[in-house]
């Protein structure tokens, strides 16, 4: 068995400015004034870290930066969820997402679920409005309201898949689809090799020197995919559940 590990903002759908959107709503909600920046984009960090990234540069007292942390996070998902229309309007699936979300599902060998920066909430919320979440087990990802530390989510989601199905999983057999640096080095960290996809803000030369084992322009050859994940795993040697 495989575990298939797949990376949400830019590698599955793109939703634009909705998430900057839902950071200034909550940031001015929650420390009264609106944010003059905004972190940047694109880059695959968890949110909370984005969070004390987004009050470090509108000076937020460093004293302060920890309690409003809390607050914003805590807040985040049920914002994004006040915004399902607009997720539904605009938001984008990224081509060959569906059919390679299907096709990893239909793979009998396969477990697909998530790795993602964001927290669970608003995950399954971004999943939910675009169609997605049906092609993946959520119940056994690794989200960023488990840790910050986004490379800690792949155990994570190892020892869920592994309790759910039984068994042993680790890097020889666990693969991050992704496309930011961010992913790339959760999976060196974290235990899971990487198929990286220049969805994203980052080039392939970019992808391949951090240590991407395989990097793909798109999802929309499914039977590359398919045949890199086979590729990039030992799933019969690491595999010991009956």
């Amino acid at each position: 068995m495989i575990l298939v590990l797949w990376d949400i903002d830019r590698t599955l759908l793109y939703t634009g400015d909705i998430d900057r959107r839902v950071y200034r709503e909550t940031f001015t909600s929650v420390v009264g004034r609106p944010p003059t920046a905004l972190p940047a984009r694109g880059t695959g960090v968890t949110m909370p870290l984005a969070v004390r990234e987004l009050l470090r540069i509108n000076q937020v007292p460093e004293h302060s930066v920890e309690t409003f942390a809390d607050r914003i996070v805590a807040e985040l998902p049920e914002r994004l969820a006040g915004h399902r229309e607009l997720l539904a309007n605009d938001g984008i699936i990224l081509p060959g997402a569906v059919d390679a979300l299907a096709a990893v599902q239909q793979a009998e060998h396969l477990i697909a679920t998530v790795v993602t920066g964001n927290l669970r909430g608003s995950a399954e919320t971004k999943l939910s409005e675009l169609g997605l979440i049906g092609y993946l087990d959520t119940t056994i990802g690794g989200y960023a309201s488990d840790d910050s530390h986004r490379p800690a989510l792949v155990r994570i989601a190892q020892d869920r898949a592994a309790a759910k199905h039984g068994g042993r999983f680790n890097r020889d057999n666990t693969v991050i689809v992704g496309d930011s640096l961010e992913d790339v080095r959760t999976g060196q960290e974290g235990g899971a090799r990487v198929i990286a996809i220049t969805s994203g803000t980052t080039t392939e030369q970019q992808l391949r020197a951090a240590g991407a084992q395989h990097v793909l322009p798109d999802l929309t050859s499914t039977t590359t995919l398919l045949r890199l994940i086979d590729q990039s795993t030992l799933s019969s040697r690491a595999w010991s559940g009956p």
